[in-house]
């Protein structure tokens, strides 16, 4: 295949865009595919400048997305669609974390312009990008999602309908960039303050103290449950990002029941939110009651060398290249 790799950006996510990228580029090479890349945010990258944009890692804290110069202009990503390369490619491999790839945005030039692309359509991924309206959705269809509060309301109300603790993040953005967890009254002003730096829609939700649990979705089929372990307290940026910071184990010890369940909670929410050939719910099991709470489902999950589904794909035998080369014929396929 001819595949134009779009990766990069300018969001606070670009420093994952780029080792998701530098993943999959040497993944689909490795398959005999030709590959260019393109960065999102100053366009085609010739192969021997290719070095020189791929960080070596990604880093304990996300970038500052204003000195990256902010967000790109729909004029300039539409241009983008014009290059020779993507015009001519088979197929686009969206590498991109965060705004205007998860929220569905680059997606929806992609289809203006009628150039195939990876992954979940732009109304999927703006939907599982709004964590609020995902909620909505989980509960509709029944999977468990820890209980929230709507937009507007004051600390003091917040803190009245929910109790302690909380969580606090944006109701758009990824790789817990934003978000907080408030064990006491006096600090979730703070904590509101800092999420609407990243979307003035600022979702607070009951903390659920439990197991961390992920599952991996493939051309609709559930992978292996995948529990995660990290050292901090939350599976924060710095652990996501960073060798050795998180512990891992999948299939994730649960009984075959409990997998199962989980497993069709994953896929009644991935069908539910309209994801696409590939995708991740995220969960949590409460210690008190045991039920499995969906977090937030991912349309673009990270394909980085300590990333979920790579994991969870590869305990089932299916190797990063192989899945990789899966999604782009995925994406032939759905045309």
């Amino acid at each position: 295949m001819r595949i134009a790799l779009f990766t990069g950006g300018t969001s606070e996510e670009r420093q994952v865009s780029l080792a998701s990228g530098k993943e999959v580029l040497n993944a689909l090479r490795a398959r005999g595919h030709t590959v260019h890349t393109v960065d999102t945010a100053t366009g085609f990258v010739p192969p021997g400048e290719e070095g020189g944009l791929f960080p070596s890692e990604v880093g304990t804290e996300p970038p500052d997305s204003l000195a990256l110069g902010g967000a790109c202009e729909p004029s300039a990503l539409f241009r983008l669609t014009e290059l020779d390369i993507v015009v001519e490619a088979d197929i686009v491999f969206l590498a991109l974390h965060g705004s205007p790839a998860e929220d569905g945005r680059l997606q929806a030039l992609l289809d203006l312009a009628g150039i195939r692309y990876t992954g979940t359509g732009c109304l999927g991924s703006a939907v599982a990008w709004d964590k609020r309206i995902s909620k909505v959705l989980f509960e509709a269809c029944g999977v468990p999602t820890p209980p929230w509060t709507p937009r507007g309301l004051e600390p003091e109300e917040v803190v009245d309908r929910l109790g302690l603790p909380l969580v606090v993040k944006p109701s758009g953005g990824g790789s817990t960039i934003g978000l907080s967890v408030v064990r006491a009254a006096e600090d979730l002003p703070a904590a509101m303050e800092h999420a609407s730096r990243f979307d003035p829609d600022v979702l607070v939700e009951r903390y659920v103290n439990g197991r961390e649990l992920t599952v991996g979705v493939l051309e609709d089929e559930a992978l292996p449950v995948l529990e995660i372990t990290p050292s901090h307290e939350i599976y924060d940026y710095e652990c996501k990002y960073t060798p050795g910071l998180t512990s891992y184990q999948v299939p994730a010890p649960l009984d075959a029941a409990e997998a199962w369940e989980l497993g069709r909670l994953a896929l009644t929410a991935h069908r539910a939110l309209r994801q696409g050939s590939f995708g991740r719910g995220d969960f949590v099991r409460g210690d008190a009651a045991g039920v499995f709470y969906c977090l937030e489902t991912n349309s673009l999950p990270g394909m980085t060398a300590t990333s979920l589904l790579p994991k969870a794909a590869a305990a089932v035998g299916i190797t990063f290249p192989e899945m990789c080369e899966r999604i782009a014929a995925a994406a032939l396929e759905e045309a």
